[in-house]
């Protein structure tokens, strides 16, 4: 009888207790608003923004509502205007597009490489077409920053950096969100921490963080952000920054920080799970395993694989398969979009411009999530079932490739 997976690709781990009697303590007291706090006290949502900073190694860090609200409150707060134009990747999700969209922009997608990473040689041929990049760390795949942030410095490109799949992730020993002007991370449920919706962003950049904290609303109450630049910085932009409201409060703030401090190990965690279905998946006839480089510390919360030069009816077979035995699978060449999978040329309002490598690479591409609640023995038993679905179909007498 052939094996069967039956644990949820959607079920996370619970609340840790020591976060669930920080929101008590918060509830408790009423003061959910980050702004209604005793005098003197720091709520939960500066410490965390403190604490953030200090795990990165940033000079400032702002706690936001979400993930997307992050994104689109560092495009305001670098200067992006209606109708400017700006650049992304062409493997990435729909908040990112969404985001440059919110403020009237329009994203210039770049290309992919077979690593899943930003085709740089396609950067630089369209480097002068947007002066800011919106950098997607798609599924927590780092492209070469060292070589990225020196094409950018050359050609006056303003990095904004979306972590949301690379919290706790570096390249060449610095973390994620620190080589671009602006970090911005998600701690949606299925992020490295999880408050359901929230969102962080992080800067050295006084002048850019003070309009930020302006925008998210903090009215003139700047002063209580521990982890935001010197007052002067506020002088000026507090008098033409709107306030587009989207603050973290206390709440959500208290069930991070104790997550947060457990990060590392929740970080050795998921790449024990990665690294067990990365061995299991290595040598499967047709399947493509992508290699991680030397320089990525890496987050392995999901994986993906690459079945290239697949007929699509051939890749959907394979998803019917795995799923029929428990294994999810998500494909990025499906022809229209399936709950969060989606890809650029399916959001019409972005106008996109053609990506003939892209297509070719994303008609691959099958994407798996990692979440804790899997044990190693599981990521076992899922690698084999993949890896025999996979040999299936690509041995089958039917199988063509193109």
């Amino acid at each position: 009888m052939a094996e069967h997976f039956e644990g949820s690709f959607t079920q996370q781990e619970p609340i840790p207790d020591d976060a669930i009697a920080a929101a008590l303590e918060v509830l408790k007291s009423g003061r959910l608003h980050r702004y209604n706090t005793a005098p003197g006290e720091l709520g939960e949502t500066a410490l965390l923004e403190q604490e953030f900073a200090a795990m990165v190694g940033a000079q400032y860090a702002l706690a936001v509502a979400s993930g997307g609200y992050a994104l689109a409150c560092a495009l305001r707060a670098v200067g992006v205007a209606p109708g400017d134009a700006v650049l992304t990747n062409a493997f990435t999700l729909a908040p990112v597009p969404g985001a440059i969209a919110s403020v009237g922009a329009r994203p210039i997608f770049v290309e992919v490489t077979r690593d899943l990473t930003l085709d740089l040689e396609d950067l630089l041929a369209k480097a002068g077409t947007a002066r800011v990049l919106m950098l997607s760390h798609m599924r927590g795949h780092l492209c070469d920053m060292d070589r990225l942030m020196e094409l950018c410095g050359g050609a006056g490109i303003t990095v904004i950096e979306d972590c949301a799949h690379t919290m706790g992730a570096a390249w060449n020993g610095t973390p994620s969100g620190r080589h671009g002007h602006v970090g911005c991370f998600s701690t949606q449920t299925y992020k490295h921490i999880n408050s359901g919706e929230g969102g962080l962003l992080i800067s050295d950049d006084p002048e850019i963080m003070a309009r930020a904290t302006l925008l998210s609303g903090s009215y003139m109450l700047y002063e209580r952000h521990a982890a935001a630049p010197p007052p002067e910085y506020f002088e000026q932009p507090r008098w033409d920054t709107p306030n587009v409201s989207g603050r973290m409060d206390n709440l959500r703030a208290a069930i991070l920080r104790p997550q947060l401090a457990n990060l590392p190990r929740q970080v050795a965690a998921w790449n024990e799970r990665y690294r067990a279905v990365e061995k299991g998946l290595r040598g499967t006839p047709g399947l493509t395993v992508i290699e991680r480089p030397d320089a990525e510390s890496i987050v392995g919360s999901s994986i993906q694989v690459l079945l290239e030069d697949w007929p699509g009816e051939k890749v959907e077979e394979v998803v019917a398969r795995c799923g029929q035995r428990g294994v999810e699978l998500k494909w990025f060449g499906a022809p229209e979009p399936v709950a969060f999978t989606s890809k650029y040329d399916q959001w019409h309002y972005a106008k996109p411009n053609a990506l003939p490598n892209s297509d070719a690479i994303l008609a691959g591409v099958l994407d798996m999530r990692l979440p804790l609640t899997f044990s190693v023995p599981d990521c076992h038993l899922i690698a084999r079932i993949i890896r025999e679905e996979v040999s299936r179909v690509f041995q089958s007498p039917g199988f063509v490739q193109p």
